[in-house]
């Protein structure tokens, strides 16, 4: 761990390092909730400048599922009209099949009375409107474009230097800051790793046929091949897990070959692919840090653990992470207990690594489950989708979790 240059810090009570969707999520849930005299004051680090404007016809390429829950998360926030309001497709069904066999099964959300399963939020719209309604609080103060520098925790509190030496000092200071945590490599902490060994291949793509406001998942020998919808009409994103060296190949093909792997792989269930946009690859890795927490400091989101895309759970579980570690430190706040002691944090790690952890194991089983073709746990597979399709406890139970619930 490096050590703060001697100087005078600004002190805040909260640093958050990372300004992405989570960090800058539990920024806004921190922003002006009691009384302004009391307030909590909050600093929000950001490396990235991130995008305001882009023409209107055009689909990031990092797409997010979000649930029922983080949706209702966002209208606690005040900034989900804002995301509906530039863009946001809700699903109503999912369709999945095996490739190795005819095993599917289908989600309805009429099944259990909700309007849909989710909805499909482009990343960058869901970091604007979070970004722009933290520059609404008069007790957030944003360093953007910085990045830190050095960290030293101490007794009292944790400082951190900025690059041009700007010093910030604060009795919390969370990491926000993605799968390669600064802050968790500073602190010292560390993480188990599942190496899925595969590589997720994203675009947009136009397709003949709507997508009907449903989420599509054929899962291949190599990997699964996910058609999300992000318009109103045939544009879906998709995220094809693969191979490191398939991938890799899938990226380099012109438009037109790509088109016609997509079509097979995909068994043209959406009608042929008219258009495919720039592709992007990025490595698939199961993380679990050992610990959340440190006396004042405390790690959440992607810094904390990050999970296979298959289930779009990922960034949930993140938003998860800030809805609680927020309640946590308001409730303490307000009862004038220290924000950064570890008895503190350690109810936001006990609250919330249960259930990160079962959804990061459960993927890695399915992942090892579906992605490859032995005989015989090719046909136990299909017959457990199938069972799985017919009977209705098992598929609200896959429902309700999907909600968040």
């Amino acid at each position: 761990m490096t050590s703060a240059a001697q100087a005078i810090p600004k002190k805040y009570d909260i640093i958050i390092v990372g300004g992405g969707m989570v960090g800058s999520a539990l920024a806004c849930a921190l922003g002006n909730h009691i009384e302004s005299n009391n307030a909590l004051k909050i600093a929000l680090i950001e490396g990235r400048e991130p995008p305001t404007q882009w023409p209107k016809d055009s689909f990031d390429l990092r797409v997010s599922a979000i649930s029922p829950a983080s949706q209702a998360f966002f209208k606690t926030l005040g900034v989900w009209n804002a995301m509906y309001e530039m863009r946001v497709t809700a699903y109503t069904e999912m369709h999945v099949w095996d490739a190795g066999g005819n095993g599917s099964i289908h989600f309805d959300s009429a099944e259990i009375g909700e309007a849909s399963l989710g909805h499909i939020i482009e990343n960058r719209i869901i970091n604007k409107a979070l970004i722009d309604h933290a520059h609404t609080f008069d007790n957030i103060d944003i360093y953007c474009p910085n990045t830190p520098a050095s960290l030293q925790l101490d007794n009292d509190s944790a400082k951190l230097q900025l690059d041009g030496g700007i010093l910030l000092q604060a009795e919390l200071l969370v990491g926000a800051d993605g799968g390669q945590s600064w802050v968790r490599q500073q602190a010292e902490i560390s993480v188990t790793v599942d190496d899925y060994q595969q590589t997720a291949v994203v675009a947009n793509i136009t397709t003949e046929h709507a997508h009907q406001h449903t989420a599509w998942q054929r899962f291949l020998p190599s990997g699964p091949l996910a058609f999300l919808p992000v318009s109103e009409n045939n544009i879906s994103s998709i995220v094809w897990s693969t191979r490191i060296e398939e991938a890799e190949r899938l990226c380099e093909l012109d438009e037109t070959a790509f088109k016609q792997e997509l079509e097979i792989a995909f068994e043209k269930r959406l009608g042929k692919i008219l258009h495919a946009g720039p592709r992007a690859c990025f490595p698939i890795k199961g993380q679990h840090a050992k610990n959340y927490v440190k006396p004042h400091l405390v790690l959440i989101g992607d810094a904390a653990h990050t999970i296979h895309p298959l289930a779009g759970q990922g960034v949930n579980l993140g938003f998860a992470d800030a809805q609680c570690l927020s309640d946590i430190v308001l409730t303490a706040h307000a009862a004038h207990k220290p924000i950064g002691s570890i008895k503190t944090l350690r109810r936001f790690e006990r609250t919330r690594r249960g259930d990160n952890l079962l959804m990061l194991e459960a993927m890695g089983v399915f992942k090892n489950l579906f992605s490859n073709n032995t005989p015989g746990l090719r046909e136990l597979r299909n017959i457990g989708l199938d069972i799985s399709d017919r009977a209705t406890p098992i598929k609200h139970f896959f429902m309700a979790k999907a909600l968040g619930r």
